[in-house]
Order: C-alpha cells, then sequence, then structure tokens
C-alpha cells in the first residue's frame, strides 16, 4: 500500500526549489473545480433489504527530486485511486461487500468481496476478501489517514493487495463498544511453487483494541486517524499475526511472527478545533531468513510473495485542526515521522512528512499539500511535494 521512492542521487538545490512552487500551483488547480461531497445512494427493499452504492477518488500532483526516468525531477499528475463501493443486506443479519480498485497503473482490481454475517454488535463473521486485523494505517487505508500519504515504509504487513487477503474474520464490539476484538485465519504469504509455504499454511492475525474516551464510530473493526473535532479519542491497541513458514524459499524458509502496538489520542478543543496524536511500534520476526523478491517464480503484483523484512519500526504523528474556518473549509497540519531498522542487512530507512490539509467535508472532501523526505542507510535520500484532492460520495 506504501509509495515507492526513486533512490538515484541529484543535486539538491535547484530541485528543492522547483517542488515547492509546482506544488502550490497545483493545490490552486485542484481547488477550482472542487464540489462537496454527498453520501452514498441506498435503495431499501424492506424486512431490513438494501443495497447502496458509493464512490471514492484520490487525484494528485507530485514532484519528485529523482522522480524522472533519467533521474532528475519530475512532475507528474495522478489519478492515484478510484474505488466503487457496493453493499448490500438481506436481512438484518446477512450481507455483502464488493469493493473495486482502479490503481495509480490503471487497473481495476478487486479490492474487498465478502460476505457478512452480523448477529449483534458482540459478535460478527466476514468471510471473503478483505483487510485482516493489523495496525490502525493499514485499517485506514489511504482514505482515513490524516496524512495523504499512506505511511508504507513501516506498516508492511502482508497482503495480497492494498493489505488485503482471502480468509475470515470474527469481531466484536463489547463493554458498551468500548472493546474492539478481531480474530482472522488468511491465505497468508509465499503460496507459491519454490517459496517458503509449499504446505499452504495459514496466516493467523488478531488485533484488540481499547477505546478510553468516547467510542470510535467506523463501520466493523475499521479505524481512522482523526474525526476532525468529532469526538474525544484515546485508544490503545495491540496486534499479533504468525504464519508458519511465511518467509524464504522451500530450501531455506522461516516462521513469520510479527506485532504492533499502536495509539491515537484526539481532543477536541473550543470553537471546533481539535489536537491529533497518533504513535505506533513494529516489530518483525523472519526467523533470521531473508525473503524471496516479490516477482519470485514469476509472480503477479497480488500474488502475496516476497518483500517480507526483520527488523522493527516506530511511527509518530501529530495533528492540529484549526478551528477558524476559511472559505468551505479549515486547515489542518501535520508532521509525521517514520524510521524502519531493518536487521538483516543493518540498514535504516526514515522519513519526515510536514503536511497541510484543508478541511471541506472530513474524509469525503479535503485537499492537501504533503512534503516528505526520506533517507536511508548507504543510499541517496529524496524529496518529494504531493498535492493531493480526495474525494468520496
Amino acid at each position: 500500500m506504501g509509495q515507492e521512492v526513486n533512490r538515484d542521487k541529484l543535486a539538491r538545490g535547484e530541485g528543492k526549489t522547483r517542488l515547492a512552487t509546482q506544488a502550490v500551483l497545483a493545490s490552486f488547480a485542484l481547488l477550482a473545480p472542487l464540489s462537496v461531497a454527498q453520501a452514498a445512494g441506498t435503495i431499501n427493499f424492506g424486512d431490513g433489504g438494501s443495497i447502496s452504492v458509493g464512490l471514492g477518488m484520490r487525484a494528485s500532483f507530485t514532484s519528485d527530486e529523482h522522480g524522472a526516468p533519467d533521474g532528475s525531477s519530475s512532475a507528474d499528475f495522478n489519478l492515484d485511486s478510484v474505488r466503487l463501493y457496493v453493499n448490500g443486506s438481506l436481512n438484518k443479519v446477512i450481507g455483502a461487500t464488493f469493493n473495486t480498485e482502479r490503481d495509480g497503473d490503471g487497473n481495476i482490481k478487486v479490492l474487498d468481496g465478502y460476505a457478512r454475517f452480523e448477529f449483534k454488535d458482540e459478535f460478527n463473521i466476514w468471510v471473503g476478501r478483505m483487510l485482516p486485523p493489523t495496525d490502525r494505517s493499514n485499517l485506514d487505508g489511504p482514505y482515513y489517514l490524516s496524512s495523504y500519504n499512506y505511511p508504507g515504509l513501516v506498516s508492511q504487513y502482508p497482503a495480497k493487495f492494498a493489505g488485503r487477503d482471502d480468509g475470515v474474520t470474527v469481531w466484536g464490539k463489547v463493554f458498551e463498544k468500548k472493546l474492539t476484538y478481531a480474530v482472522g485465519a488468511f491465505n497468508g504469504h509465499n503460496r507459491i511453487s519454490g517459496a517458503s509455504n509449499q504446505g499452504d499454511a495459514p496466516l493467523f492475525a488478531g488485533r484488540i483494541a481499547y477505546n478510553f474516551l468516547e467510542v470510535e464510530d467506523n463501520p466493523g473493526y475499521y479505524t481512522s486517524s482523526t474525526y476532525y473535532g468529532g469526538a474525544d479519542v484515546f485508544t490503545v491497541a495491540l496486534v499479533g499475526l504468525y504464519q508458519k513458514n511465511g518467509v524464504g524459499t522451500a530450501a531455506r524458509k522461516g516462521d513469520y511472527l510479527s506485532w504492533n502496538a499502536d495509539a491515537l489520542f484526539e481532543k477536541k478543543l473550543g470553537g471546533g478545533g481539535a489536537i491529533t496524536l497518533e504513535g505506533a511500534y513494529y516489530h518483525y520476526d523472519t526467523d533470521d531468513v531473508a525473503d524471496v523478491s516479490p516477482s519470485f517464480g514469476g509472480a503477479g503484483s497480488t500474488a502475496n510473495v516476497g518483500g517480507l523484512t526483520q527488523g522493527k519500526a516506530y511511527l509518530v504523528s501529530a495533528g492540529f485542526l484549526i478551528p477558524t474556518e476559511v472559505g468551505i473549509g479549515k486547515f489542518q497540519p501535520v508532521v509525521r515521522y517514520q524510521q524502519f531498522d531493518a536487521d538483516l542487512a543493518n540498514t535504516k530507512a526514515k522519513q519526515y512528512d510536514a503536511s497541510l490539509n484543508y478541511i471541506i467535508k472530513g474524509h469525503n472532501a479535503r485537499l492537501s499539500v504533503d512534503y516528505s523526505h526520506t533517507s536511508f542507510t548507504r543510499a541517496p535520500g529524496d524529496d518529494r511535494v504531493v498535492a493531493g484532492l480526495q474525494l468520496q460520495f
């Protein structure tokens, strides 16, 4: 789900000036045609039956210090994502979700496709392709983060596509919805000839989160990284994943074990403002085995093969929703830091982000300008500016 970083080396002085100028111009260009998003349309059939259809899209202008094919500074307009959301219900218990994604490469893929058996708040079952219960960033997805860019430097769980896998999840909300639990079993990693998982061992995943203040208002076990002052939130969560023979080749394989802890604090301030703090720690263990590459054995982009790295990772983020309305929205500056320490290679990767969001209608309509600087051990760094537009209907 994360963004790839071009690591080629280039002189920085002129590039940084161009980055800033191009991003400002692009942000005004994106603002011009903007209209406020509307809610998804729903048709009710009676006896609890219904079907709803929605649409999400993200478009951006990116200026990357080393993004051009010749290693010079790039300037690109991108359609990052287009999603079609479809939800149907036969009655109050049985339903289904089908979502598609048109990614930045122009490919249309199945994002989600699962049956829902939702008996009560405390106990529900989803079966099909979905997000396994993992960290807050993955359960946010790109549309519900506080920053425009996904923190792919630190959130590196195995997945078929966009964090998804095929399997089953049991989840519920107990103690007046203060505690959310989710546990599941999934196809998992490296199920391909010659890779480590020749016995088709499943991936097991679980997450437990407790809300100390107000309950977070999200569907299922999903999350958001900001509520734009809509609630006082302090949630702490613990995640664990395990798969036997989840990493490496058939000749040299290792078990995959990872866990993370994440926390979100958001406090409403007078006048409609809010302060938001987020943090996460990740521990990835591959039994000291180096994983195969994602293209191993001719694997495609949705094969859930290769690329797992042993190490530790950290994320901290802080945002402030300025209460004063400017035009049709409010400004929200956000800063974020990511770091991944790879054990086997003895390398570090760090990324600093500084974002300015213009919030028009929560996660359904917002503009963002994001500057990021990424550095690597024994490799060139990179500077990037992204001006992004997000709409959901």
